[in-house]
């Protein structure tokens, strides 16, 4: 599933001239010489069983065969030869394997429910965040043609998911459409907690008004405050939200909003159920305005989510080898 481009071509090192080719040349250079001077005197005298009027025809058999000096530039010589310059042997070099992140747990919050509007009741419902009482959860946004934030997090987080198990990472997800609605917000933050997750990000797609566009990632704010403490992560998440912002934008080549953020598509809140009650890294990451037709191109594009999807992988890769 992983996305291919020109950045994950091998790494072929550069062409470099033996120390030994330049002497190997000139001994040869003198012993070929030599070598046809044998033969024309063999030719002269006669090779045994042969005719006078066959010397000649022996005698210009060495012009078509393969002489001395290309048969040393095969490929067999090639991989003989000494090592070059940095100490390395070229023939050997081979790309850097991948990061694994084997015993690292990830857990990917994909923002609202698919089925969250068939339960206005339940979502509506008033939760603690520490800093406030805030809705269990909302039906999110969509574009003018209907295509529901909802669909868009759920399909760009199940990306996410497989390019990180590729590198062997434990994933785990707050819902996967399975669920009649919610999660809450302060379960959201609990499954990660109870996870004991090494990094959590929430997917989301904003609905902000036409004209703005771009992504921002929305890092916590501290709170102490009833059951919300951020400090002991406030700055790991800041750490991993740079890191996310930097290889979203990298892979899907667009730029921080343009509406909030100061340009640097980093932006810090403290009234998100889902940030203050995490006790583990955790960032959230709008990754465009739904509401926007330009951006709406890009968020309805599969391969653009795949863009998306290994730009987070990217980020959170960083973030977790340190």
């Amino acid at each position: 599933m992983s996305y291919t481009g020109p950045e994950f071509d091998p790494h072929r090192p550069p062409s470099r001239r033996s120390p030994l080719r330049r002497p190997l040349t000139v001994a040869l250079a003198a012993l070929v010489p030599g070598a046809l001077l044998g033969w024309g005197v063999y030719a002269a005298v006669g090779a045994p069983g042969g005719d006078g009027g066959g010397g000649d025809d022996r005698a210009a058999a060495p012009a078509t065969a393969t002489p001395p000096a290309t048969r040393a530039a095969t490929p067999s010589a090639t991989r003989s030869a000494a090592p070059s310059d940095d100490g390395t042997d070229p023939a050997a070099t081979e790309p850097a394997a991948p990061v694994s992140l084997k015993g690292k747990v990830v857990v990917i919050d994909p923002g609202h429910n698919p089925a969250n509007f068939q339960h206005p009741t339940e979502i509506n419902r008033k939760v603690d965040i520490g800093t406030n009482w805030k809705e269990c959860d909302t039906t999110g946004t969509a574009t003018n043609n209907g295509y529901t934030e909802a669909s868009f997090t759920l399909d760009v987080a199940h990306r996410l998911r497989d390019l990180l198990r590729a590198r062997g990472a434990t994933v785990k997800l707050t819902q996967d459409g399975d669920r009649e609605y919610g999660p809450c917000v302060d379960e959201r933050a609990r499954i990660g907690n109870e996870a004991r997750a090494d990094a959590a990000i929430s997917i989301h797609a904003d609905g902000s008004a036409a004209g703005h566009r771009g992504f921002h990632v929305i890092l916590p704010g501290a709170v102490h405050q009833g059951a919300a403490d951020t400090r002991a992560v406030v700055a790991p998440s800041a750490d991993l939200g740079e890191r996310v912002a930097d290889g979203f934008g990298r892979r899907t080549g667009t730029d921080p909003a343009n509406y909030l953020g100061a340009g640097t598509g980093l932006v810090t809140r403290t009234d998100l159920g889902g940030l203050n009650l995490s006790k583990v890294p955790k960032v959230f990451l709008e990754c465009g305005n739904m509401r926007d037709a330009q951006d709406e191109a890009l968020l309805t594009s599969g391969a653009w989510r795949q863009k998306a999807a290994q730009g987070i992988s990217e980020g959170i890769v960083s973030f977790l080898r340190g």
